[in-house]
């Protein structure tokens, strides 16, 4: 696959600008260019791009990066010993094993992560990244879906497996429904919601990704729990957002509910009644730990 410069900039978090400007002075990329004159990059010179952010984050000069051989520039990012390029270069790695369809080394580097760092903090200083990087290409299509559907699965079972481990304790009165509506099958943030509850003593009823209104309903009604929580990623027609709260206000009205995701997160029109929306992590776990 070939990518843009705009696909360059969200993975590597250099700037386009930057990248034109290494093209120019330095050989260690050269894009092709259309009959158009648009630039595009094959997923050797990403990986490239991706090795030479982190170099150049951790005090090595372009110039410097530019007389490296390939081996040696992979060298070099490998013999970083500080702990945050460490987790950035473990970002780059699972981006460039997605790529690759890597699977193998895609799980390897999330087990060396989670013997590491535990699987809270994998998620909050590696996955999350991770899929902040790639999220935006996904809701592009800029990415094969078989790659996101590979990549997704294991993360979601390493998550699972998090969530297995924990200690059944209850610590808290309050009992939550989460839930995806339906067209989302966006799942791994809403399962790392359950993460967070269970290892904080909140108890949960987990329903899934796509659920049906009428089928919310049924369950808010057998198990009557004291709010509900979703989160929404998908854009476009799947999903329509504004009424997607309406129908959660006229269906739910008493009951609050708690909303997070990259729609949330960009939604600046009036919010209805008992629905709360979350803009970041932070506000995620600061909404949990107070619960």
């Amino acid at each position: 696959m070939l990518y843009s410069i705009k696909d360059l900039e969200n993975l590597s978090g250099i700037k386009a600008h930057t990248i034109r400007v290494w093209e120019q002075r330095y050989s260690f990329i050269k894009p092709k260019r259309t009959h158009t004159n648009i630039r595009l990059y094959t997923s050797q010179e990403l990986k490239t791009i991706l090795n030479v952010s982190v170099l150049s984050k951790y005090g090595y000069r372009i110039s410097q990066i530019d007389r490296m051989s390939h081996e040696d520039l992979c060298n070099v990012v490998l013999s970083l010993s500080d702990e945050g390029a460490k987790v950035a270069l473990s970002v780059n790695r699972l981006v460039e094993c997605m790529i690759d369809f890597d699977v193998d080394n895609f799980e390897k580097i999330l087990n060396a992560s989670i013997r590491a760092r535990g699987i809270e903090n994998t998620v909050l200083e590696v996955i999350l990244p991770f899929l902040e990087k790639v999220g935006v290409l996904w809701q592009s299509d800029r990415i094969n879906p078989a790659q996101e559907r590979l990549v997704s699965n294991i993360i979601r079972q390493k998550i699972l497996v998090g969530i297995e481990q924990l200690p059944r304790k209850v610590t808290s009165p309050h009992k939550i429904c989460l839930f995806l509506p339906e067209g989302e099958y966006h799942e791994l943030s809403l399962l790392f919601v359950a993460f967070l509850l269970k290892k904080r003593g909140v108890p949960f009823i987990y329903l899934g990704a796509n659920i049906p209104l009428p089928e919310l309903r049924s369950v808010v009604t057998a198990v009557k729990p004291d709010s509900l929580y979703s989160h929404v990623t998908t854009a476009g027609q799947a999903i329509d957002f504004e009424s997607f709260l309406e129908q959660m206000h006229t269906n739910f009205p008493g009951l609050p509910l708690v909303v997070s995701g990259i729609r949330a997160c960009g939604y600046e029109k009036k919010i209805p009644q008992k629905i709360s929306i979350k803009k970041s992590l932070d506000e995620v776990v600061s909404y949990i730990e107070g619960l």
